[in-house]
């Protein structure tokens, strides 16, 4: 099977914004930037190797399509960094930084199907290319085979793998139903993030420390703080939408806004009752918006305190995450962690 790589070619955004984010957290630890590296290395090998498995080349060519084009890798460095808090050379933590990638890389599918995304890290998502039924399924099968990887590594891992799972899919379930009623708004927008994107971060880190045999106090310390990263991340991805041009990203600007997609920024600036907010909510009330809607929204949210406020509860959650790491103990992978939190905000700088 010809690879996106081979078909695409470059590095890609998200490439390049890994080996940024790479050389931002390893600080000055030649040993743990040479870890990491290598423990990256091993897991993308990995896995292309499980993502594109299948007898059939056309169902390969689906379900390797995301994994191929690229992404940061975050939830595989987390499980390394996570490993760093054991005996990192433990047997079993390349499967499990393969385990959470995709179980990330799965939700993906499912989430462009529910967007009507067009691209996703720089190529045409799997919807575009071949139909939501396809699409769907490739990430249905993609969490089957991280399953499968899970009960390799033990009951531990399998027992979380399938919390994490459960998680994930009600946050995508309660986004697609919406508020209750009488439910505010911002508390089911957290609800939502909870369990799309916190739960798996806090996985990672979990996993892998695990895996290298790490006490347990460690384990739910580790927990506490990528929840609280897994909320900032999620804030920061919605401002990049909204902020970021479309080369940065790796996926359409304003995609949220064009989906009608109740991101933080969407939800502060319907709560705004300015002239300026009164616009945005007669724009967004719709749900998806077209092309010319769409950029005029993006003008709106330039001049909006929908941003400010987005970024503020940006950086309590960020706060809180370094106030988590406190319980560890001194380890070059703690000061990566700290990192990793500035990495977060200046994205959105």
């Amino acid at each position: 099977m010809k690879t996106l790589k081979a078909v695409y070619g470059g590095p890609g955004p998200s490439r390049m914004r890994r080996a940024a984010m790479l050389r931002r957290l390893a600080l000055d630890d030649t040993g743990l930037e040479r870890r990491l590296r290598s423990g990256l290395e091993a897991a993308e090998k990995e896995l292309a190797a499980h993502a594109e498995s299948a007898e059939d080349p056309r169902i390969a060519d689906v379900a390797g399509h995301l994994a191929a084009a690229g992404g940061k890798r975050l939830r595989p460095l987390l499980v390394l960094l996570g490993a760093e808090f054991g005996d990192p050379w433990k047997d079993g933590i390349t499967g499990a930084a393969v385990i959470v990638e995709l179980v990330h890389v799965s939700s993906l599918y499912h989430d462009d199907v529910m967007d009507a995304a067009a691209t996703r890290h720089g190529v045409p998502s799997a919807n575009a290319r071949w139909g939501d039924r396809l699409a769907v399924l490739a990430g249905d099968l993609l969490l089957a085979k991280a399953a499968r990887l899970a009960a390799d590594l033990g009951p531990e891992a399998t027992a979380l793998n399938a919390e994490v799972a459960g998680r994930l899919v009600e946050g995508q379930l309660h986004e697609l139903v919406g508020p209750g009623a009488g439910e505010d708004p911002i508390t089911h927008y957290l609800r939502v993030i909870s369990g799309k994107t916190a739960a798996l971060l806090a996985m990672s880190l979990r996993i892998g420390a695990q895996q290298a045999g790490a006490p347990e106090q460690v384990v739910r310390a580790l927990g506490e703080y990528a929840e609280h990263l897994g909320f900032a991340f999620q804030m920061a991805d919605d401002l990049l939408d909204i902020k970021a041009p479309t080369e940065q990203l790796g996926k359409e600007q304003g995609k949220d806004i064009k989906a009608g997609v109740a991101s933080l920024p969407v939800l502060l600036a319907l709560a705004d009752r300015t002239p300026r907010g009164a616009e945005l909510r007669e724009l967004l009330s719709a749900g998806p918006v077209g092309p010319a809607e769409q950029r005029r929204a993006l003008a709106l949210f330039r001049r909006s305190s929908a941003l400010a406020e987005a970024e503020a509860m940006m950086h309590e959650r960020l706060d809180l995450a370094r106030t988590a790491l406190r319980a560890l103990p001194p380890r070059p992978a703690l000061q990566a962690l700290v990192a990793l939190c500035d990495f977060v905000a200046d994205q959105t700088g």
